[in-house]
């Protein structure tokens, strides 16, 4: 591919969806880039890091990140591979109908107060069912529109999402950890092993981690393992070779975790992708 893709998925007068994909070449910063409008960017494939100032989001499958109309930004590359997102934009109005106002600046342009934001399983099923059905045409685009919806209200409310809540430092630590378990999905890693990558103890990375991100190391890991078998997931038809290029135990293993996330079997999920 070459080094950035932007294709259309939907664009209708409500919200515009764009697949957009990225080599990854650029190991450090790009030059500052700035947004034409206030967009909603879910990363699916790989990891970034996005630069604001001296500010600086982990981009991951796990989060939502919010590009500000105007804002300067910049992009980083830790891990070669390259990523993929959903960008969605929508009108002002309805921007500021669906977003709670703590999440939005007062600024008079419309904009959100920090740079990303946790979301949940439910949130990433939602990602990849809207990604695979449109790239198949398989779903109309008033179902994809109140999916779309759905999802942006899913990834802002209160219950399914987190806002991190701790120190500059904590922050900047609790990112190498994320970018280290990205740069290899299929691992095994031990407590042991990220310290020995990261530094510290094993016990205060835990804490860091669970400080910052609201859930412990083992269940970050595993939401970023099953996002990628969201994304992998029409490409296959044996699910237990799907389960062991993740790095699972075992097929049930996959089957009994990713159920538990997104409330269907994995075999299910890719039926609905295909038939929606």
């Amino acid at each position: 591919m070459s080094e950035f893709e932007v294709s259309r998925l939907l664009d209708t007068d409500t919200v515009a969806l764009r697949n957009v994909r990225c080599g990854g070449s650029c190991r450090h910063r790009s030059a500052e880039e700035c947004a034409s409008a206030t967009h909603l960017v879910f990363p699916y494939r790989g990891v970034y890091m996005r630069h604001v100032g001296s500010d600086q989001a982990v981009a991951d499958a796990n989060h939502v990140l919010f590009f500000n109309a105007d804002e300067g930004y910049q992009i980083s590359h830790p891990v070669v591979g390259g990523d993929a997102s959903l960008s969605l934009s929508l009108s002002e109005p309805m921007v500021r109908e669906l977003a709670p106002s703590a999440l939005l600046n007062q600024r008079g342009t419309l904009g959100f107060r920090r740079q990303h934001q946790r979301i949940d399983p439910r949130a990433q099923a939602l990602v990849a069912l809207l990604r695979h059905s449109l790239e198949n045409q398989t779903i109309e685009p008033l179902e994809a529109e109140s999916l779309l919806l759905t999802l942006v209200c899913r990834s802002l409310g209160p219950r399914t999402s987190h806002e991190p809540a701790a120190t500059h430092a904590h922050r900047r630590l609790a990112d190498r950890v994320k970018v280290l378990l990205a740069s290899d999905l299929s691992r095994r890693w031990t407590l042991a092993d990220i310290a020995t990558e990261i530094g510290g103890s094993p016990v205060y990375l835990t804490q860091v981690f669970q400080q910052v991100e609201g859930m412990p190391l083992y269940r970050y890991q595993l939401r970023l393992r099953l996002a990628r078998a969201l994304h992998l997931i029409a490409q296959y038809d044996d699910m237990s070779a799907l389960a062991a290029e993740l790095g699972f135990s075992s097929h049930s293993h996959f089957a009994a975790a990713f159920r538990q996330a997104y409330g269907r079997s994995p075999t299910a999920f890719r039926q609905s992708t295909r038939h929606a």
